[in-house]
């Protein structure tokens, strides 16, 4: 595994309506990651906030406004490739419409259903964490 600084990377769970917003990603230079559903979202800048960046990474990946919450949770992941930090955070919106920007689909899903996707390793705990804060998805 290559030692490099992880990256710092925000994730957004965006709610609207009791649903949560999940996107696949296309073809990635590491097969593992190709098709892979995610919760959106991508590298923070350099003094960037993790709120301001989760708003900055949505605008530009899916033409969608959102409000960050507050954060989820916080892990750190290896791939083989690379390492990051990613800082899962509660985003709301206040319409569903967006534009797929760099992803191949977008998913609204019900809590109950996230399971369903072919999911990115990172952001399975992410995933874990829903499930155990289910009560403020209802």
């Amino acid at each position: 595994m290559l030692m490099t600084k992880p990256l710092e990377v925000v994730a957004a769970v965006i709610c609207f309506e009791g649903k949560i917003l999940c996107v696949q990603r296309g073809l990635h230079r590491y097969g593992y990651l190709s098709n892979k559903y995610e919760f959106p979202g991508g590298k923070t800048e350099p003094g960037e906030s993790i709120p301001d960046a989760l708003i900055r990474e949505i605008w530009e990946e899916l033409a969608l406004k959102i409000q960050p919450l507050r954060p989820l949770i916080s892990i750190t992941h290896h791939y083989p490739d690379f390492s990051l930090n990613l800082h899962g955070w509660l985003c709301s919106c206040l319409s569903p419409d967006l534009e797929l920007r760099e992803h191949l689909t977008a998913l609204w899903l019900e809590p109950e259903r996230l399971h369903e996707p072919d999911w990115a390793a990172a952001d399975i705990p992410l995933l874990e964490e829903i499930r155990k804060q289910a009560a403020i998805f209802s």
